[in-house]
């Protein structure tokens, strides 16, 4: 396209047309102009990366959808390749014509008076299974037979793939690669070269790095909205997994505080020297280095010259005119608006998250897929536990690959119950003499009677309130808690007695994800008494296969909060004149106590009264 085109797309007022041609295999073509398409049918949309960070090797396709007033059998269109072009008039009253890409048609539906069409570049060729066999090769090779296998025309000749990054470097390929289609092998050949695979508008394979010159620029008269990121995306570090060594390799700029790209494991870089794979990775780290893009999406009125990959600056309104931005996805609207994105990353918000990839990758040198790991945890100290969570139990892990696991738990403890007072009711029986006996005996002995009648008893109950102390059954409640989320459906109970106890735990955890770090947390509270825990009498484990152990490394960073409740005074004329508070720190032992603050003596002028003062000090 000339200088004039890219000039006639930025003037405010535009003349333009969109064309195409449909090829059956057959040879039979079916062409159309502005007239036979739809009114706001027709799309295109690219990219080359995904909805939420820059990547490097993607290999996406584009697709396009169309609707034609045009009487074609739909039958004949299986495979059919369709062409469309885009002309805008320039100054001198001539037209200029550019090429919009050639798809291959998926699916072709038929109405009443139209035909709506579906389809693909040349991209989905390579979805073909690929024999990799036991080869080598430079970069060039394996494009090239790759393309020769798929019928599709390399963009690029031999000195130009060896004119790039690691363009020359001998590459092998081994039976256990995870390398399936010929679409896989173009991803790692490019990752390798530091690079994008991209169908471009002629229809060829065509690699794209990169870069830091901007294109266009577009101003504010040139968009119906737009919105962009207060940070620029930008890389420092690269992780490659050595899957022969079982470990992950971590190469980084100095400075080193961007974002961390992981490239995985690529089968091209598993074998070699030590020194050649260093030196291919850290071309790739420079390759992405160059990224240094503010993340935007806008609306605009429409630059068909533009493509992925294409670095763009903004003016005008409130962007900012000295950032650049990479497109990273863009849907053309026949006669419609364009919509441009470019996606990109936090760096300062993804800090945490890198440092948490380097602990859980750089534990694959403990881990094997078949093999059955342990991550085991006792209590180092007592623990003390009451009607308050506790936690007991603390484990990190990692899964290197997508498992289920099992956590196993014991806990021996001795049960100290309260007492509690009931009141018991009983019948108590007891001789009761008659009166009426009594009176004829006594009447009898007056009159000095020779037969003198007993004393007859009769037996008199009572019901009777006793109160009694005894021990309660203690109820213990264990709650648990992965990754700072509590699992509210699963609070198992058990009833104690007082002196020793011993308590079972299980807890199935499936659907873990590759390459994620989870920590198992485990609290435990009792009503009705207290427990104690001796040390080491607290064990739990997690077991399962594709895991290791994954103890997080602390930051060296404090987070301290203080707050003091409002001060009042006994008489209004008296002030506050000096408030001194020190606050201090020092490491304990590992103990369910945390960290102590003192405060020291505050002097009080005059007479006032301190009604309230808290200290709060938070350790993250």
């Amino acid at each position: 396209m000339s200088e004039t085109f890219l000039q006639a797309v930025q003037e405010n007022t535009r003349r333009q047309k969109w064309s195409g041609k449909i090829t059956t295999i057959k040879g039979v073509e079916y062409e159309f102009t502005d007239k036979d398409i739809v009114k706001g049918s027709g799309y295109i949309t690219r990219q080359c990366c995904g909805s939420a960070e820059i990547e490097l090797g993607s290999v996406y396709a584009a697709e396009m959808g169309i609707t034609l007033f045009m009487d074609a059998d739909r039958y004949t269109l299986e495979d059919a390749t369709v062409e469309l072009f885009y002309s805008i008039k320039l100054a001198d009253g001539s037209w200029e014509t550019i090429p919009m890409g050639i798809f291959e048609i998926s699916e072709a539906n038929r109405n009443i008076k139209t035909l709506e069409i579906k389809a693909y570049d040349y991209m989905l060729r390579f979805e073909k299974s690929a024999s990799t066999e036991s080869s080598s090769g430079c970069p060039y090779d394996f494009l090239s037979w790759a393309c020769e296998k798929c019928k599709v025309e390399l963009a690029h000749t031999q000195e130009e793939i060896e004119a790039m990054p690691n363009g020359m470097e001998l590459l092998g390929i081994y039976p256990d690669g995870n390398i399936e289609t010929y679409r896989d092998l173009l991803f790692y050949v490019a990752q390798v070269l530091g690079k994008v695979c991209q169908i471009n508008r002629e229809g060829k394979l065509q690699l794209v790095s990169y870069g830091n010159e901007p294109v266009v620029t577009m101003e504010a008269k040139h968009r119906f909205s737009s919105s962009y990121s207060d940070f620029v995306t930008r890389y420092t570090a690269v992780y490659s997994t050595n899957e022969v060594d079982a470990i992950s390799e971590y190469y980084c700029l100095d400075p080193d505080d961007g974002l961390t790209m992981n490239l995985g494991i690529n089968p091209l870089l598993q074998y070699g020297l030590q020194n050649t794979r260093e030196a291919l990775i850290t071309n790739i780290l420079n390759a992405i280095s160059v990224v240094e893009y503010v993340p935007f999406d806008s609306t605009t009125i429409g630059n068909p010259a533009l493509d992925p990959m294409d670095v763009v600056k903004f003016s005008g309104g409130h962007a900012d005119q000295n950032a650049l931005s990479c497109v990273t996805s863009i849907t053309y609207k026949i006669h419609g608006k364009h919509a441009l994105k470019g996606v990109g990353k936090n760096p300062l918000l993804a800090c945490a998250k890198s440092k948490a990839d380097k602990n859980i990758i750089g534990l694959l040198n403990q881990v094997e897929t078949s093999k059955y790991v342990v991550c085991a945890y006792e209590n180092a100290s007592e623990l003390e536990v009451g009607s308050e969570p506790i936690r007991i139990i603390d484990v990190t892990f990692a899964s290197i690959e997508s498992t289920s696991v099992l956590f196993m738990g014991n806990v021996t403890c001795v049960v100290k119950a309260e007492d509690e007072t009931v009141s018991a009711e009983y019948t108590a029986s007891h001789l009761v003499p008659n009166v009426e006996s009594i009176v004829a005996k006594a009447v009898a002995e007056a009159k000095e009677e020779e037969e003198i009648p007993e004393i007859e008893y009769e037996t008199l109950e009572e019901e009777v309130t006793v109160p009694i102390t005894r021990k309660v059954n203690p109820v213990v409640t264990f709650l648990y808690k992965i990754d700072d989320t509590w699992i509210e459906d699963y609070s198992p109970k058990q009833t104690l007695h007082d002196g020793e106890n011993i308590l079972p735990l299980l807890y199935p955890i499936s659907g873990l994800g590759a390459n994620s770090a989870k920590q198992l947390e485990v609290y435990m509270t009792v009503e009705g008494g207290e427990i104690t825990i001796a040390p080491a009498n607290c064990k739990a484990a997690v077991a399962g296969s594709g895991i290791a152990s994954g103890f997080t490394e602390w930051d060296g960073k404090l987070v301290i909060e203080e707050s003091v409740n409002v001060i009042s005074m006994a008489e209004n004329a008296l002030t506050l004149k000096t408030l001194v508070d020190f606050a201090g720190t020092r490491v304990w032992q590992e103990t369910i106590y945390g960290f102590a603050d003192s405060v020291s003596l505050m002097q009080l002028e005059n007479y006032m009264h301190l009604i309230g003062l808290s200290d709060l000090v938070e350790i993250e």
